[in-house]
This record gives C-alpha cells, structure tokens and sequence, in this order.
C-alpha cells in the first residue's frame, strides 16, 4: 500500500511541478506572446480583405468592363431615365 502511496505522491509532485513551470514560462514571456497573438490577429484580418497594401489594396478593379450590365437589359441614359422609352418594358 505504501508503494501505491508513493506512486500517486511522485505523480502528484510530477504534475505540480509542471503546471507550475508552464504558469512562470508564460508570466515571463507574456510580452513576447501577446505581441505574437497581437501580429497573428492583424494578419487575419488584413488578409481577409485581399492583401496587405491597405483595404482593398488592388483586390478591388474599378470601371472594367465585367462590371458592365450585359446586352440586352435596361440601363440608364444621359437623360436620367433608362434606356428604353418612358413607358416601355425591356424583355430579356
């Protein structure tokens, strides 16, 4: 029974001993982990809106021509209506 006893107190001490260490490796290094989360954290999210060269950068093309309406639908005019008369209904 002894033997059990001194088994479970090694273990015990084994795991104290590391929970511990882990504690005072992380309250010693807190600096250097939060700054690491911190440029993680900013890389996701930056990366999420198409790069690094601000947002938007040039994931964004602006005036090309597949953000053209295509053929056939109603469009607006020089005048502010659309492009079939006043009265009439494209169909597509």
């Amino acid at each position: 029974m002894q033997k059990i006893i001194n088994v479970l107190a090694i273990a015990s001490t084994v795991v104290s001993t590391a929970v511990v260490g882990s504690g005072v490796y992380v309250y010693v290094n807190r600096a250097s982990i939060i700054d690491g989360v911190k440029s993680q954290v900013m890389e996701a999210v930056t990366g999420s809106f198409g790069g690094g060269a601000g947002l938007g950068g040039d994931a964004l093309p602006i005036g090309t021509p597949d953000l053209a309406p295509p053929a056939g639908q109603a469009s607006i005019s020089e005048d502010g209506g659309f492009g079939k008369g006043a009265g009439q209904v494209s169909q597509f």
